[in-house]
């Protein structure tokens, strides 16, 4: 039997972990186990905060889940689900408010303001990010939602919000749920067309991002304006 955390050492506790040595000290599960607070019979938070980082693999794959697939997890419920989706969704607006003052003028700045969002869900999200003169982000506009391997938009669905928030550009974000950020054929066909078209009504597509997920040294985004596809600015 596991455990329970009243069982354990003071200085072995995530809540005097924390408020005596900071959030670096503790490991995932045990950062977990402060969301959770208590356990169930025979699994205290910090094992019940293992066994989801066993089941999902990572803190990322686990903050993609939605309520209801955490509600079922053991030791969860509606509750303490509803706690771990608000605590991940903090941290990533945290995230996009760190960098909103930030041009969006690299790829790079462009995978860090939206990998938070993309980088773990499990279906394609198309998303455009509006900017204004000095290249900040202005707003975003989730265009579509798609299966596991494809994203359908037509280049006016892009670029009506461009138009109507009277924006001075935008970028192109959307993701890969396998983590490879390669871009297929359709992806350098649909991008390809969005250049066409935004050249035509005189705006600025500034890039197309696909978000992925680092792996083995790989780089975890494909920028097409370093691709040379985008070349407008």
């Amino acid at each position: 039997m596991d455990l329970r955390i009243t069982d354990l050492p003071l200085d072995q506790r995530p809540r005097e972990k924390l408020a005596h040595f900071g959030p670096n000290a503790l490991d995932n599960a045990e950062l977990l186990a402060i969301f959770l607070r208590t356990g169930v019979k025979g699994r205290s938070a910090i094992q019940i905060g293992r066994d989801l980082l066993e089941y999902y693999g990572s803190i990322g794959a686990l903050g993609s889940a939605g309520i209801k697939e955490l509600s079922r997890q053991t030791g969860l419920g509606l509750a303490k689900a509803c706690q771990l989706v608000a605590a991940f969704e903090m941290g990533a607006r945290a995230a996009r408010e760190q960098i909103s003052q930030q041009p969006l003028d690299t790829p790079e700045v462009i995978y860090k303001a939206f990998a938070p969002r993309l980088a773990w869900i499990r279906h394609e999200q198309l998303l455009v990010a509006l900017v204004d003169t000095r290249l900040r982000h202005d707003g975003t506009v989730e265009v579509s939602t798609g299966t596991l391997t494809e994203t359908a938009a037509h280049p006016r669905e892009i670029l009506r919000p461009v138009i109507t928030r009277g924006a001075y550009g935008f970028v192109l974000v959307h993701n890969h749920p396998s983590g490879d950020p390669t871009p297929s054929a359709a992806d350098d066909r649909f991008t390809r067309r969005l250049v066409e078209a935004a050249e035509l009504l005189q705006l600025k597509f500034l890039d197309h991002i696909i978000i992925g997920r680092p792996d083995g040294g790989r780089r975890p985004y494909f920028s097409f304006r370093e691709a040379g596809v985008i070349t407008a600015m």
